[in-house]
């Protein structure tokens, strides 16, 4: 199979050429090699450099079977001024990218998307039942009440899984930009006749994730403090609820979908892509750190009220549509981290 890959130099993107190389298949990679993600260069070869918001597609995209498109401007996007940035690079990328493949007459996709979709998840309440959360006051957060109450009656909830019919709740500009790609996927599905696989990454970590840069997460904010001899500093009480999926399956998972997008239905079919093993900021935290033989994690109370406090995955629809499963639980993964090389740039 032939395979356009966008982000191909990325964190994921350059595990998910070699897994797809690996299993046989052709893969065309391009990047933009944005001055964020990848420094001023110079860049290594085997890419083709192309900014699919501004340069031509039609030329790489003959020949091809399926898009894999990983080409993103992550990060948190905390602020209102980043909107401008995220719409005009995930969401006039996609728009673009989604236009050039109807040119071609390429009908199948494989979309990066992510977990921040779906904003703090879904809680269940002993009165109100199945809630999502009401947005946390200064009041709660100032006296270290960091867990969310319930919309309708202000009282205690509990977190629980969340499926891929979730209700969107995106709660940052990168979150947002994500919701609009599958909604562009999803339009271009229905005008098209076409399909798209959107696989929600939950936290991907693992070799090669990038380091003191925008596209940084948690895990390599940890890990590049335990690199400099510092203990990691952990907001709240550590208690936020994550699934940290290792890289290696992040990059199985878009194989396994590039192989399959083909044998969905027209639209767009989305899948959590997790480790299936939920656990808390400040056990990744002391994991990192005590494999490293660092100093123990510092809780330091702090606090953003937009903050996501808990957000965990089913993986099971993953398992029944694509027979992906995640191989490496977080405990062996993120004791790897510790020793694991980042890029710096």
């Amino acid at each position: 199979m032939r395979i356009l890959l966008t982000g191909a130099a990325g964190f994921i993107g350059t595990h998910i050429a070699a897994q797809a190389r690996e299993r046989g298949h052709d893969v065309v990679a391009l990047d933009a090699f944005l001055p964020q993600a990848h420094g001023p260069g110079p860049y290594p070869d085997g890419f083709e450099r192309l900014d699919i918001r501004h340069d031509s597609l039609d030329a790489v995209l003959r020949d091809i079977d399926v898009v894999c498109h990983q080409a993103a401007m992550v990060g948190n996007g905390v602020d209102a001024q980043d909107l401008p940035d995220y719409a005009e690079h995930n969401d006039a990328g996609t728009a673009h990218l989604l236009a050039a493949m109807a040119r071609a007459g390429i009908a199948d996709l494989v979309l990066a998307s992510s977990m921040v979709v779906y904003g703090d998840g879904r809680y269940t309440c002993p009165r109100d039942g199945d809630v999502p959360p009401a947005v946390r006051h200064e009041d709660d957060l100032e006296v270290g009440r960091f867990d969310p109450r319930c919309p309708v009656c202000g009282g205690d909830i509990t977190w629980r899984e969340i499926a891929e019919d979730t209700p969107f709740l995106p709660r940052t500009s990168y979150a947002a930009s994500k919701v609009a790609q599958e909604h562009y996927a999803s339009a271009w599905c229905t005008l098209e006749g076409a399909r798209t696989v959107a696989l929600r990454y939950h936290n991907v970590y693992g070799p090669g994730m990038p380091a003191d840069t925008p596209y940084a997460g948690v895990a390599a904010i940890f890990r590049s403090a335990i690199a400099r001899g510092e203990a990691p500093k952990v907001f709240e009480d550590g208690q936020q609820m994550r699934d940290f999926v290792h890289v290696s399956d992040v990059a199985r998972a878009n194989v396994a979908a590039i192989e399959r997008v083909g044998k969905h239905p027209t639209g767009l079919t989305p899948y959590n892509i997790a480790s299936g093993h939920p656990f808390t900021i400040g056990q990744m935290a002391a994991t990192l750190a005590e494999a490293a033989g660092g100093g123990a994690p510092v809780l330091t109370g702090d606090y953003r009220r937009f903050d996501v406090r808990h957000v965990v995955a089913s993986p099971r629809a993953a398992a029944e549509g694509l027979g992906f499963t995640a191989s490496v639980r977080p405990e062996e993964g993120l004791s790897a981290l510790a020793t694991d090389p980042l890029r710096t740039r």
